[in-house]
């Protein structure tokens, strides 16, 4: 008896990390999304450092904790979003984990706040004086959950719509740079300004670029920039944007102590994926719409890494030499 009943504990265990997995993999892979938020919290600070000249990194027992928070704060950004579009889920993408009831929303809500109540907690252990950054960013979460209470609105203004919700991702910036200058007492630095205008344009490079699709891929009901634009317009939107984002990199590199060798290495980044963008124009093949997505987040993992991380890294080996 005491067999069976341990034996049905192991399979509702074994079923409960198995489709909590299964969601992780299909709408927040944990591994990929870690290191391009891993890159984006390294080199945020790694900037607000080196564009005050200094060259030692934070302590890891203030970095940790934030990385935590950050990372899980994108997480939230994801579960709002499967409450946003629960409609039109269910009603164009049943197969995704929600609308198939592999997830159900009040799970999602418990998580949610699981998450809330373990940020909290890891805040006021580790980094108190946070707080108040935190509390700036999930204010902002709370009113982007809300469509900011004009959704009608900004779902026929499309432009306020994308710009409202990718102002999040330098605000995040910001909490993120506050793990040193915050916690040191000094005024931000003011050349961050540049670090997260490229902050918010690789969130727009990132979003056009999963929402291009080919002729054969666009689905009733599904919002793609493809769709919305036509192909075309859209790519060419996509490489402007990407065009902006380099222009605002090199000028975040020009105005800080970051190597200047590291502007070579962006423009020919920036010319290499141009022309996965030109390519696409040619020929709108499936393959290309997958490469498209996937050099989004090539881009906005080599803009983090080259303004932040890779020169506080090359600063770390040339002491260890």
């Amino acid at each position: 008896m005491d067999t069976t009943i341990k034996i049905d504990k192991l399979k509702q265990v074994t079923q409960f990390l198995s489709k909590w997995n299964t969601y992780q993999k299909v709408r927040f892979p944990i591994v990929t999304h870690g290191i391009l938020i891993l890159a984006f919290s390294f080199s945020a600070v790694s900037y607000a450092l080196l564009s005050n000249g200094e060259n030692e990194f934070i302590s890891i027992s203030v970095f940790l904790p934030g990385f935590v928070i950050v990372l899980t704060t994108f997480l939230l950004l994801r579960i709002a979003d499967e409450f946003k579009d629960s409609d039109d889920d269910k009603k164009y993408r049943p197969e995704l984990p929600v609308p198939s009831g592999l997830i159900s929303l009040s799970e999602l809500k418990f998580l949610a706040i699981s998450i809330i109540l373990f940020q909290i907690v890891i805040q006021l252990l580790f980094i108190p004086h946070m707080f108040w950054l935190y509390i700036m960013v999930m204010l902002y979460l709370a009113l982007m959950t809300k469509e900011f209470f004009v959704e009608q609105w900004l779902r026929k203004n499309q432009f306020w719509y994308v710009t409202s919700h990718m102002l999040i991702i330098p605000l995040v910036d910001l909490y993120a740079s506050a793990l040193y200058w915050n916690q040191t007492g000094i005024s931000a630095p003011t050349t961050l300004i540049f670090f997260f205008i490229v902050s918010f344009f690789n969130g727009i490079v990132l979003e056009i670029g999963r929402k291009i699709k080919a002729p054969e891929q666009e689905r009733e009901g599904v919002q793609t920039y493809s769709f919305l634009l036509g192909a075309d317009k859209a790519t060419q939107l996509w490489l402007f944007t990407l065009m902006i984002t380099c222009v605002c990199a090199v000028l975040a590199i020009y105005y800080s102590t970051v190597q200047i060798s590291s502007i070579v290495i962006l423009l020919l980044f920036w010319f290499i994926i141009s022309i996965v963008g030109l390519r696409f124009l040619k020929r709108k093949t499936i393959a290309g719409s997958k490469t498209i997505e996937l050099a989004s987040g090539v881009w906005a993992l080599s803009m983090y890494i080259l303004l932040g991380g890779f020169p506080m890294l090359y600063n770390f080996i040339n002491k260890l030499i």
